[in-house]
């Protein structure tokens, strides 16, 4: 999938670190980080093809501004959060899905070490988080599994030193939170039902406990990204109709919530862990301007899905055979089907957390995360 390029000249002294502590980014001379990607659809680059899921994006009319307009798995017109967060450093793409490298077993251990993508659409923190609607996924605590299974496999290919740098070079990059937030929104969070505050601390305990697992595993950079402005999203203006089609407060205030208690957990781990760092979006920050003033951004319609079906094409999903709407212009639109961000706004998040300033980022962005020691 992922076509990745490492320098010959630079640390040619060292197997070791040639090929494994960092990669250069093709055409740049400038050092890329091995990324390895955990979340949700907003970074899925095909993981859920491979699982007995309703959340699927690999047939028309998904794909249609990919190369060879192919279907993918992403949950895109194009190149998603993922792919574009990569491309920035360099890279032609997002690594590939861990369960598309698994199913090669002579080149794993070499393909690994390229990095390798976990995200799996519909998935959450918590372990029923998407179940009910979807279908099988891809929780996190298993993404974080997948990892060790990854972390395992190089330390037997380059020792336990070697491994240590590698991983504490590698950028360890997370989107999740939305579907959890969706799924409490529907009253299906569980067999108990909680108050909205008691929910947001076990999300704030499971995600510390499963950020916590990838340090002890050797990761020590963390990019996390922050939940959007959900309750904007075409399925949800949907939803609201009747009261004017706006955005749906109630859950771009859990989004904020959700924002601050992932803030200090991340202060916490900070204090408790030695050589850890971070970078946190606000991302429903960095989503306002762009709804209040789209046309400083290329964006002419922020309430429509380019594809989809009903009201604001929120009603159901892209699908070719569904014989959904498409617009003409997937570029001048902030979505692209009822849940998710087209293309053109995939881009602009990801240039915002690469090198986003502090009203978005904290306490850095992306790519002063990947130059720090």
């Amino acid at each position: 999938m992922a076509t990745f390029s490492s320098s010959s000249i630079l640390f040619s002294f060292v197997f070791s670190l040639a090929t494994v502590a960092i990669h250069v980014a093709e055409g740049t001379g400038e050092q890329s980080p091995v990324l390895f990607i955990f979340g949700d659809s907003t970074v899925d680059v095909g993981t859920n093809n491979f699982l007995n899921t309703r959340a699927k994006a690999n047939f028309p009319y998904y794909g249609i501004d990919f190369p060879h307009s192919t279907p993918t798995g992403r949950f895109s017109n194009g190149f998603n959060t993922a792919d574009q967060i990569a491309r920035l450093f360099g890279y032609k793409c997002s690594p590939p899905p861990f369960l598309a490298l698994e199913k090669h077993p002579y080149s794993f251990k070499k393909n690994i070490l390229k990095g390798v993508n976990f995200g799996s659409a519909g998935s959450g923190i918590l372990r029923e988080t998407g179940l009910r609607q979807w279908g099988e996924v891809v929780f996190l605590e298993k993404q974080v599994q997948q990892f060790a299974l990854v972390q395992g496999n190089i330390t037997e290919t380059l020792g336990p030193k070697r491994t240590a740098y590698y991983l504490s070079k590698a950028l360890f990059l997370i989107s999740i939170g939305a579907n959890d937030l969706f799924d409490y929104s529907r009253n299906q969070s569980g067999s108990i039902r909680l108050g909205k505050q008691e929910y947001l601390t076990a999300l704030q305990q499971n995600f510390y406990v499963q950020i916590k697992k990838l340090y002890e595993l050797g990761a020590r950079k963390f990019g996390i990204v922050g939940i959007a402005a959900i309750g904007c999203c075409p399925a949800m203006r949907a939803q609201n109709y009747a009261n004017g089609g706006g955005c749906v407060t109630e859950l771009n205030d859990f989004a904020h919530a959700f924002y601050l208690a992932t803030q200090s957990l991340l202060n916490r781990l900070s204090s408790e862990l030695k050589d850890i760092k971070y970078s946190h979006s606000n991302t429903i920050a960095m989503t306002f301007p762009v709804l209040q003033t789209p046309q400083l951004y290329g964006i002419k319609d922020t309430e429509s899905a380019c594809c989809g079906l009903g009201k604001f094409n929120g009603e159901g999903p892209c699908s070719q055979l569904n014989h959904t709407d498409l617009c003409k212009n997937r570029t001048d639109h902030l979505f692209w089907d009822w849940f998710h961000p087209s293309e053109k706004a995939s881009e602009l998040a990801a240039l915002t957390l690469f090198q986003g300033g502090s009203q978005f980022m904290t306490p850095i962005n992306f790519s002063q995360l990947a130059r720090s020691p």
